[in-house]
């Protein structure tokens, strides 16, 4: 079976980009397709490679049932662009970073996340690094939205058979 390749991607790979793949990660494994994807996420820089999550957003992660301290930062490669069919940026920043390292064959993969998640009025997910708790709790709930929007979207483009079925 074919596997859809999902790639978060954040600036330093431990806050919101390890936040996405937990919570996407869950949310498949809630609905069952597990075997229909590859979950992974990475950083824009190497600041952090190796490292596991901040411990902020493991704390705020686990307690809404997503863990992710099992998660190490790692810095994006050129083969990510050919390997990855969705990379989903973070932020302006990062798209811009993806966008001018990524071959002219591979940039139509490069989205935001948060244009899954419209109703937000947001683009950017806000970096929670430098703030305090709050932080991670707000951008857990626009990773929960926009991770719902995004699987809602591959659902109704047929790339998932609609064999979604919630666990009870």
């Amino acid at each position: 079976m074919e596997k859809i390749k999902v790639l978060f991607v954040c600036m330093g790979n431990i806050c919101r980009s390890p936040t996405a793949e937990g919570v996407f990660t869950k949310l498949v494994n809630d609905r069952n397709l597990a075997p229909h994807f590859q979950i992974d996420s990475a950083g824009t820089h190497a600041y952090h490679v190796g490292n596991p999550p901040d411990l902020r957003a493991e704390k705020a992660a686990g307690e809404r049932g997503v863990d992710i301290s099992h998660l190490r930062a790692r810095k994006v490669v050129l083969g990510d662009f050919e390997d990855y069919d969705y990379i989903l940026a973070m932020d302006d920043e990062n798209y811009a970073i993806l966008s001018s390292a990524c071959p002219a064959s591979h940039r139509h993969k490069i989205n935001y996340f948060l244009d899954y998640a419209p109703h937000l009025g947001k683009r950017e997910v806000p970096d929670p690094y430098y703030g305090g708790s709050y932080g991670f709790e707000r951008v857990l709930d626009m990773v929960e939205e926009a991770s719902e929007g995004f699987l809602n979207a591959l659902l109704e483009t047929g790339k998932i058979k609609a064999m979604a079925h919630r666990r009870t």
